[in-house]
């Protein structure tokens, strides 16, 4: 356990109990364990959804997720090779739902691909700090022009849609107090914080002027099955996994002492699937996050515990991973539970045991 101060509070770091209990075999994605969710899941059954970037990590899930929910899926992703997208992702439910192979930004093809949907997520753009730092041009295109043609199109041709945004904590930059809650100012110190941050106006802005109905959710640490892990770019959790997995050095950036928050992926599909059903969060911003904070460097050996290999390697920063490290991160997610309900609901060892089996199972696919 470690001790940090919290908006002048004393705070303990939770360090997860390390042991030699078996990590659970893998299972796919749940909607909830909580029966009075049950309504929300079946507001989904025999309805037109649309998914962007729908052969990414979130968005497939999500895709995994609603087929089963019997919702009529449709899925678009432009499959640029740095998002992520892959077609293993949609196994077993390829032939349960439409896919399409197409950039959102073409406004003449996004605009009949909108109409008669019931619910719309927006997952596709690019999602990695350092890309868009390298890549500002392509950042710009697929997180801002893209959102806006999903947007206009929205307007024009469904404007009773529901549309669900992913934000990202990369919005708020270096904290100014912890935990953060939706209130704190937003400083990225990013082209992709920036980006997103452009972007989740503009569907606030759609919502006031228009009446669109939008809601963004800023994302914190998702992990999970399904994750690009050819590289750190999307998160450092999942190459400290294949690192392990590999029986390979974690490397970790300093003393690895600084503290984030984790959300394993089917809270966050759950998240999503309540934010669209529910029309309490038509115009809104809800932070997600664990309000459990974790260093580092517990994680990792947590991780190496679970894998039974690996090791960890403390590195010096390199100049593009220094430029997007925002030091402490912790969210406040009181906001979502109490306007719509949603928490957590899987722990950080389960949560890491269940991606690591999948990934021992399913490596050939994404190393």
């Amino acid at each position: 356990m470690n001790n940090l101060y919290i908006r002048g509070h004393k705070t303990t770091v939770f360090s997860p109990q390390i042991g030699n209990n078996r990590s659970p075999r893998y299972e796919a994605v749940f909607c909830s364990k909580n029966p009075g969710l049950k309504p929300v899941w079946a507001s989904f059954a025999g309805k037109r959804v649309l998914i962007t970037g729908g052969m990414g990590f979130i968005g497939s899930n999500l895709a995994h997720a609603l087929v089963r929910l019997k919702a009529k899926v449709l899925i678009i992703d432009s499959m640029f090779p740095l998002y992520g997208g892959n077609v293993f992702n949609i196994k077993g439910i390829e032939g349960k739902c439409k896919i399409v192979i197409k950039d959102i930004g073409e406004q003449a093809f996004i605009n009949s691909l909108v109409k008669n949907q019931d619910f719309i997520f927006s997952l596709a753009g690019q999602v990695s700090h350092v890309d868009s730092l390298e890549k500002p041009f392509q950042d710009l295109k697929s997180n801002c022009l893209a959102q806006l043609s999903l947007l206009e199109a929205c307007k024009k041709y469904n404007p009773k849609t529901k549309i669900v945004f992913a934000g990202t904590r990369g919005q708020y930059g270096k904290y100014t107090y912890l935990p953060v809650d939706e209130n704190h100012p937003t400083k990225p110190i990013d082209i992709n914080g920036i980006n997103k941050m452009a972007a989740e106006s503009y569907y606030l802005l759609y919502y006031r002027n228009y009446g669109l109905r939008t809601v963004s959710l800023r994302l914190t640490n998702t992990y999970g099955p399904r994750q690009q892990m050819r590289n750190t770019n999307q998160g450092f959790l999942n190459f400290f996994i294949r690192s392990a997995i590999d029986d390979k050095d974690i490397k970790i950036f300093g003393r690895g002492t600084q503290i984030r928050d984790f959300n394993y992926i089917d809270d966050v599909i759950n998240a999503f699937l309540i934010s669209a059903a529910n029309k309490n969060s038509d115009g809104q911003i809800f932070n997600l996050g664990s309000n459990m904070p974790v260093s580092v460097i517990d994680v990792a050996k947590l991780i190496i515990e679970l894998c039974g290999s690996g090791r960890i390697k403390h590195v010096s920063f390199s100049e593009k991973y220094r430029m997007t490290e925002v030091g402490n991160y912790v969210s406040n997610n009181m906001k979502i539970k109490k306007i719509l309900g949603w928490k957590p609901e899987v722990s950080l060892k389960e949560g890491l045991g269940k991606t690591i089996d999948y990934y021992k199972k399913y490596k050939k696919h994404y190393w």
